[in-house]
């Protein structure tokens, strides 16, 4: 009885005993499957960050190659074509979508909207602002009214923009704003391609157009003070212009020239003019300005001032970014070399904190007291 009560006895502690020994490794083996599911997912996760890391790497080495193709490229492009050159300058193909025969929905309900046939098959679109005075007298009026009132004294700005855009670009617009406050005509030209004129620009085909309406506005002005303003790519059409009509014998009554350019060499440190669409290119300037006088773009201003008798009133931003204010400095020096006389050559340089920059000298709150001025030191 004793043993096999002993044994009844034992067999069922052993079987006590291994009962938690046998929970414990299906604990373990539990809890070690689990971590390997863990992991497995964890695992997906880099292979996918792996796998992103190396399409990145690969587009930015296709990016990049494709960047070096460009800056070897373009100059050559340049050359090959052009017409590219043409397009990038004038870059009369950068629209501001309005409709320019109804200047009164852009707030000049005192301005008439024409056009003009500068040579054959040349078509200028031209707005005609008259002096604000005559503001209410100008409603309902139509083209013959407009060309009348250029004959009643006041005096007459022909306004030359410059490139991109178009008339209704909104620091022309408040140009002439500004010249009709002060009581003054402003005669705004969109150059053939630029706007709704016909036509394809050319450095010649820009000056004809120029011409053409200074003689057309001369005309019906009856001996009222006519002064050409050029803005940017403007003031080398209005050098241009001026120094024609001088050799005609036709004199304009007096030129401002508002961020000019020359298109020779520019201070160390300053971009070409015409060269601000472009990285630093290898040789562009030898490819791009070649291009420029192969398209008989050269304006040279420089050269024009030195020939220039009319009085001559030059502005310019210090924080310009597009033409380096050095330059209006050089060009003031020039004409008063010239002209060896401080009351026809002003230079008027306006503060770098104001930001005016390229296109905002009309911002300025002076701007309208030094134009008159300068109109009251001509008649």
């Amino acid at each position: 009885m004793t043993p096999r009560s002993q044994e009844y006895v034992t067999s069922p502690k052993s079987h006590f005993l291994r009962l938690p020994c046998y929970k414990m490794r299906r604990r373990v083996d539990e809890a070690a499957g689990s971590e390997r599911t863990e992991k497995k997912p964890t695992k997906g996760k880099k292979a996918v960050e792996a796998r992103a890391r190396s399409s990145w790497k690969v587009w930015l080495k296709w990016m990049f190659l494709a960047l070096c193709v460009l800056y070897v490229v373009t100059p050559f492009l340049l050359r090959l074509f052009p017409g590219i050159v043409q397009h990038l300058v004038y870059s009369h193909a950068i629209l501001y979508f309005v409709d320019l025969s109804r200047p009164a929905d852009l707030g000049l309900n005192h301005t008439v909207n024409m056009y003009l046939t500068s040579e054959e098959g040349v078509t200028l679109g031209v707005w005609h602002t008259v002096p604000e005075n005559k503001w209410k007298e100008a409603q309902g009026k139509g083209l013959d009214w407009y060309e009348e009132s250029l004959g009643d004294g006041s005096p007459v700005f022909i306004y030359l923009h410059g490139n991109t855009n178009n008339r209704a670009a909104p620091h022309r617009i408040a140009v002439a704003n500004i010249l009709s406050s002060l009581g003054y005509h402003a005669v705004v030209m969109d150059y053939r391609g630029f706007g709704d004129s016909t036509g394809e620009p050319t450095e010649p085909g820009l000056t004809t157009d120029a011409l053409y309406l200074y003689h057309w506005v001369r005309e019906r002005s009856k001996g009222s003070p006519l002064i050409i303003w050029g803005h940017s790519l403007g003031t080398g059409v209005s050098t241009n212009t001026a120094v024609k009509l001088q050799e005609q014998g036709n004199p304009a009554d007096g030129v401002i020239l508002e961020g000019a350019f020359k298109t020779g060499k520019v201070p160390p440190g300053y971009p070409h003019p015409f060269t601000w669409y472009y990285w630093k290119f290898p040789y562009i300037q030898y490819f791009f300005q070649d291009r420029l006088k192969n398209n008989k773009f050269t304006f040279p201003s420089d050269e024009n001032v030195q020939k220039m008798r009319m009085p001559l009133l030059i502005l310019h931003s210090k924080d310009d970014h597009v033409v380096p204010y050095q330059i209006a400095e050089e060009l003031y020096s020039m004409a008063k070399s010239t002209m060896k006389s401080d009351d026809r050559v002003k230079l008027v340089l306006f503060d770098a904190s104001h930001g005016y920059l390229h296109n905002g000298l009309y911002r300025d709150p002076a701007l309208p007291g030094i134009i008159r001025e300068f109109v009251d030191s001509i008649i």
